[in-house]
């Protein structure tokens, strides 16, 4: 795994992204994130790491039979900017460390919200999914609808600043669901496979969808090629999740 990931940064959505800031082991440590996996599975005998393709089926075991602790000894540090509603879900994952911007000390942008490419509709026999897209003109006109309310409320933001409001007062005409905010977010990679279990699967909402995507293809995946082969056998395979 290379160290070149550490500092890369992916964009997501129209205005967001996930940006890697750390893993442990760390790169300079000469360890990789597989070997420390088998390497705490091995501890339980007194053992090490017995590299290569004895690790390899090792991991494979420990995912096949639901042996997780070792999968925690592997931790990524991520620092992603999306809407609230795309954090209003991934908060729900109560397993991993957020620190959040905030709005009582930074202003935000007039661009920091999001506008869909598209508006989805709603599924007919799912509550709380959507399915399909809407006609073209109804897209438009929505999307145009959203854009000049996001502006008036950004209007109305700045007028109570410039009145002289609190940052925690003005902040409440902004669009709640629409503005981005940043977080730092820290999991270990037990707790993020379960994480994206959920999220990669194609009835979860596409705002989050996008990050767990990106987080898996672009990080997960070249850091624990192995962990992720087993993981993507026996976790996302008998699920149907494609990736």
């Amino acid at each position: 795994m290379s160290s070149e990931l550490i500092g890369k940064r992916v964009s997501v959505l129209d205005k967001g992204y996930v940006e890697l800031q750390d893993i442990m082991p760390h790169p300079l440590t000469g360890v990789s994130p597989d070997t420390a996996i088998a390497s705490a599975a091995r501890v339980s005998f007194l053992g090490e790491s017995k590299g290569g393709e004895k690790d390899a089926r090792l991991i494979h075991y420990l995912m096949r039979h639901k042996h997780t602790s070792p999968f925690e000894m592997v931790e990524f540090k991520f620092r992603v900017k999306a809407p609230v509603v795309t954090w209003w879900q991934w908060a729900r994952h109560r397993t991993a460390s957020y620190n959040a911007q905030s709005g009582r000390y930074t202003e935000f942008a007039e661009d920091e919200f999001y506008v869909p490419a598209v508006w989805r509709k709603q599924s007919p026999d799912n509550k709380q999914a959507s399915l399909g897209e809407l006609e073209p003109e109804a897209n438009t006109e929505l999307t145009q609808d959203l854009i000049d309310f996001y502006a008036q409320g950004f209007a109305l933001y700045q007028k109570a600043l410039r009145q002289g409001s609190s940052r925690e007062m003005a902040r409440l005409f902004l669009p709640g669901f629409g503005v981005y905010y940043t977080w730092i977010v820290k999991t270990d990679l037990h707790n993020l496979f379960n994480f994206l279990r959920l999220r990669l699967a194609p009835d979860a909402q596409y705002e989050i969808r996008v990050y767990a995507h990106t987080i898996y293809r672009e990080f997960v995946k070249p850091t624990v090629p192995i962990a992720a082969e087993a993981f993507e056998q026996y976790q996302l395979k008998p699920s149907g999740v494609e990736v």
